[in-house]
């Protein structure tokens, strides 16, 4: 039998059978479970199928079953199966989410037609997510983040794929690059898109405030907390939770989000009993964070956690060819901005643009922009200082070097590794080298200078 798939959840063997039985006779694709735990295995966010389960079960019951599920994806329909003496209990469950309920005893074809309207709400949900992210490919995620390279196209069609699941996303991208716009292109294809979306820079916490801040506080929790206070996590509670530059993020602080990231609950400062929360967590990083781990600075555990699907923002340096068509996006929008009359590019000041060094991505890009906008950019003195072409040779010669101070950086000016790295062997590395007046001393662990 093909078609959505109805997971039943019941320890009870003979009711799990007849129920199991009457769904299938009413032409409904039946897995029966006899505990929580391998039904939750088979929950992913885009799972198409519904949960019916059982309330009172040993081990996991069917309350903490619909929240797990719920963890992975708030629009999975749980339908619960309560003994007459739960009934409140289940009402309760109506309110924290669960799709229905049916009282026992009850007959099959009751409980299939439930099954076939939470199967029907269930492909809704999903048709309405992949409308939606079609919809972001024209008219949204290309004006958001602009490019025709390779590159470009490529991170739009990842966001596309995990924007509508659930699950945690690490962004690793340079300065500028626009690493919050892709966590914002993230939540608004996500089912969460009508939810909060919390922005922290973890950077610019101070560190005696930072538990206060993401968790809350309970009243008298420490010298000063005169009223209990919402955390951002609180306030961010079924939308996304953006932790930028997540490096910066003390230590122990890391191991408290460590706890959150797994289990989904949190405890105010000052209380004792930890809340349940419904988030999805976005974390961004300017940097590569296995050295951060290496040198201590990071829990390996956390980023175990968060990269289990990551994406990188390219800096311009790599999409060059995107360069032109940003900077006249931005130039239209800095016009916009101050109510100034548009002002035509010359293709010559365009190829400049694209020739330039932009360390700061991005936002250096639309710096330039405001100043041409405001008429400053035909002063040299404001041009960011755009610099003559120079030959193709010594842009060549220029890129060699970096790719060649970059390896000796990594490996701390052992020379193997970087001659194994670059495919090159032993001789041609020592003449490029020389050739680029490189000294390994510099690189070597202990060295003060570096070129």
């Amino acid at each position: 039998m093909t078609g959505p798939l109805v997971l039943l959840v019941d320890d009870d063997a003979d009711l799990r059978a007849s129920t199991a039985q009457a769904l299938e006779l009413a032409g409904l694709r039946v897995e029966p479970h006899a505990s929580a735990q391998p039904a939750l295995e088979r929950i992913t966010g885009g799972f198409g199928g519904v949960v019916i389960t059982d309330l009172r079960m040993p081990g996991m019951d069917g309350l903490t079953l619909m929240t797990r599920i719920h963890d992975i994806d708030r629009d999975i329909p749980v339908i619960l199966i309560s003994g007459h003496g739960d009934v409140p209990l289940a009402v309760r469950s109506m309110r924290e989410g669960a799709h229905d309920f049916i009282e026992k005893p009850f007959s099959g074809a009751q409980l299939a037609s439930i099954a076939a309207r939470a199967l029907e709400y269930r492909q809704l949900v999903l048709d309405n997510r992949r409308l939606r992210a079609v919809a972001g490919q024209a008219d949204d995620l290309e004006a958001r983040l602009i490019g025709r390279s390779n590159i470009m196209v490529a991170l739009r069609r990842q966001i596309r794929t995990i924007g509508p699941s659930d699950a945690d996303v690490l962004i690793i991208g340079e300065t500028g690059t626009g690493k919050e716009v892709v966590a914002r292109a993230l939540h608004d294809l996500s089912a969460r898109a009508d939810r909060p979306f919390v922005a922290i820079t973890c950077s610019a916490l101070p560190e005696t405030l930072i538990e206060s801040e993401l968790f809350g506080h309970e009243a008298g929790a420490f010298p000063g907390a005169i009223r209990a206070r919402m955390g951002k996590f609180d306030h961010a509670r079924g939308g996304t939770v953006l932790l930028d530059d997540i490096g910066a993020m003390p230590l122990d602080v890391q191991g408290k989000l460590l706890r959150v990231l797994q289990d989904r609950v949190i405890t105010r400062l000052g209380a004792n009993v930890p809340q349940e929360i419904d988030l999805r967590f976005i974390a961004t990083s300017r940097v590569a964070l296995e050295p951060e781990v290496e040198a201590g600075h990071f829990r390996a555990d956390l980023l175990y956690r968060l990269n289990a699907v990551s994406l990188r923002v390219p800096p311009l340096s790599e999409r060059v060819e995107d360069i032109p068509a940003i900077f006249l996006r931005l130039l239209s929008q800095a016009h916009a901005r101050h109510r100034l009359p548009e002002r035509s590019v010359a293709p010559e000041f365009l190829a400049e643009l694209a020739r330039a060094d932009w360390p700061g991505n991005v936002r250096e890009l639309r710096n330039m922009a405001e100043r041409f906008a405001l008429g400053l950019a035909d002063d040299p003195a404001h041009t960011g200082g755009l610099d003559p072409q120079p030959s193709l040779a010594d842009q060549m010669a220029a890129h060699e070097r970096k790719l060649l101070i970059d390896a000796l950086i990594r490996h701390k000016g052992a020379l193997k590794p970087v001659y194994l790295s670059l495919n090159l062997s032993r001789k041609a590395l020592y003449d490029k080298l020389v050739r680029h007046g490189i000294d390994k001393a510099h690189f070597q662990s202990g060295a003060e200078d570096a070129p």
